[in-house]
C-alpha cells in the first residue's frame, strides 16, 4: 500500500491517534516545566522541593497507570477518551486555584496520569492494535502529536505568559481540551474495538503465542529493556523540567532556549517517519537497539555547550533520539508480546516509563540543591544511555528468533 493510500483510507484513525497523542501534552514534563519558576515562587519552593514533589505525584501516577492500563484492552478507545479527557480538563482547571503544597501535589498527579500516562497510553495502544504490517507507519503518525505539541505548546504558552498570569493559561489549556472531544468523538464514530475484532486480527507475539502481562514479567527480554523505557523518560523528563534552572546556569534566556524547540520537534517528526519506515521495512528487533544512540550524544553535546546554537543541535540530536524511540519501543511490545493483551502488557511499561519520569525531575533536583548543577550531572546520563543501548541490543538480538517470522 503506497504512503498516501495509506493516510487517505486511514485518515479518520490516524488524525485521532494524531489528536490523543497531542492531548498528552498537558500533562507532560515539556508544558508543566515551563510554570516552574512561578510554581516555585508562588508555593515557596527550592528547586529539591519541587523536584521532589513532581517525583512523588509522579511516582504515585506511575502505580495508577499498572492497573489504569489495562482498561484499553476492555474499552472502545472513544469511550475511554471522552471520560480521561473530561477528568484533565478538570486538572488543569484544578492548577488554576489550588492553594497548597498537598494540593499541589494532587493535581500534579492527575496531569501526569490522565495526560502523560493515559492519554500516551491509549493512542499508541489503539495504532499498534488497529493496524498489522503498517504498525510502524500508524504509530509514528500518531507519535507527530505528541511533536506536535511540544513545537507549538511551549512557545505559545511562554509568549502568552508575558501577557497573563500563569494560572489563567491552565483555564486555556482546560478550553483546549474541551474543544478537542467532540472532533475525536466524531472521528471515531465507526471505530475498530477490542470486541468487534476477529480473533485473526490479533498479531502474534514470540514462539507464536499472545502473551499475558504476568508471562512478559517471567521473561528476561523485559528486564534487559528496562534501562531503555526509564532512560528517556527519566533523563528526557529532566531535560525540560529542569530548563529554567539550566538556562539561568548557561546565561541563556528562557526564551531564546524555548524557541529552539520546534527545531528540535522538526527533527523528532522527520526520524518518527523515518523510524516508522524502518521498523515496516526491517522489522522493530533493528531499530529499538540504536534507539539510545541520540539520546547519549544529545546529553554529551548539551553538557558541553556554551552558545543557544550549540544547544539548538544538541536538542536536534535529542529530537533524532525522540523520534526513534516514541514509534519503535511502542511497536517493540506488540511485536514481541502480541496484541490480544497489549493493554494489560504497555500498561506495565508505561508504568516504568512514567516512573523514570519521576525519577529524572527528583534526582536532578535534589544533585542541584547540594551544588551539582544540571549540565554536570549530563556527562553520566549520556553513559547510562549507552549501557541501556548495549542491553537493548542484547536483549533483541538473543529474542528475536523466537518471533513467528524469524528465519529458522
Amino acid at each position: 500500500m503506497g504512503y498516501i493510500r495509506f493516510l487517505i483510507d486511514n485518515r479518520l484513525f490516524l488524525l485521532a491517534g494524531f489528536l490523543l497523542s497531542f492531548t498528552s501534552s498537558y500533562g507532560q514534563t515539556f508544558f508543566i516545566g515551563i510554570f516552574a519558576g512561578d510554581i516555585m515562587r508562588a508555593f515557596d519552593l527550592t528547586d529539591g522541593q519541587w523536584g521532589m514533589l513532581y517525583t512523588l505525584s509522579t511516582s504515585a501516577s506511575a502505580v495508577a497507570m499498572i492497573w489504569a492500563g489495562a482498561l484499553c484492552d476492555s474499552f472502545r478507545v472513544r469511550s475511554l477518551s471522552l471520560w480521561i479527557m473530561v477528568l484533565l480538563a478538570v486538572a488543569c482547571l484544578g492548577m488554576t486555584t489550588v492553594g497548597g503544597s498537598l494540593l499541589l501535589a494532587l493535581v500534579v498527579f492527575a496531569l501526569r496520569f490522565l495526560g502523560q500516562g493515559m492519554m500516551s497510553q491509549i493512542a499508541y495502544v489503539a495504532m499498534a492494535r488497529w493496524f498489522i504490517a503498517a504498525r510502524g507507519r500508524a504509530i509514528s503518525l500518531a507519535a507527530m502529536g505528541f511533536s506536535a505539541g511540544q513545537a507549538v505548546l511551549p512557545v505559545s504558552f511562554v509568549a502568552l505568559l508575558a501577557l497573563l498570569d500563569w494560572r489563567m493559561l491552565w483555564a486555556i489549556a482546560a478550553l483546549l481540551i474541551i474543544t478537542t472531544i467532540p472532533i475525536i468523538q466524531r472521528l471515531l464514530r465507526q471505530e475498530r474495538t477490542p470486541q468487534s475484532m476477529a480473533e485473526s486480527s490479533h498479531s502474534l507475539g514470540m514462539k507464536g503465542r499472545h502473551w499475558s502481562r504476568s508471562d512478559m514479567l517471567r521473561h528476561p527480554l523485559f528486564y534487559l529493556f528496562i534501562p531503555a523505557m526509564i532512560g528517556p523518560a527519566a533523563w528526557g523528563t529532566a531535560l525540560f523540567f529542569q530548563q529554567v534552572h539550566l538556562t539561568e546556569v548557561k546565561g541563556w534566556s528562557l526564551v531564546s532556549f524555548v524557541a529552539l524547540l520546534p527545531i528540535y520537534t522538526m527533527s523528532a517528526i522527520a526520524f518518527t517517519v523515518v523510524a516508522g519506515w524502518a521498523v515496516d521495512r526491517f522489522g522493530v528487533k533493528w531499530v529499538v537497539p540504536f534507539q539510545m544512540i541520540p539520546f547519549a550524544i544529545a546529553f554529551a553535546v548539551l553538557a558541553v555547550a556554551e552558545t543557544i546554537p550549540v544547544a539548538g543541535l544538541g536538542l536536534v540530536i535529542f529530537g533524532v533520539g525522540q523520534g526513534i524511540q516514541s514509534t519503535a519501543t511502542a511497536a517493540f511490545w506488540a511485536t514481541f508480546y502480541g496484541t490480544r493483551h497489549l493493554g494489560s502488557i504497555k500498561s506495565a511499561a508505561a508504568a516504568l516509563m512514567v516512573f523514570g519520569s519521576a525519577i529524572g525531575p527528583g534526582l536532578t533536583g535534589f544533585l542541584i540543591d547540594y551544588g551539582i548543577d544540571f549540565p554536570r550531572q549530563m556527562v553520566p546520563i549520556s553513559l547510562f544511555y549507552l549501557c541501556g543501548a548495549l542491553l537493548a541490543c542484547l536483549g533483541t538480538l538473543r529474542y528475536h528468533r523466537d518471533l513467528p517470522n524469524a528465519p529458522a
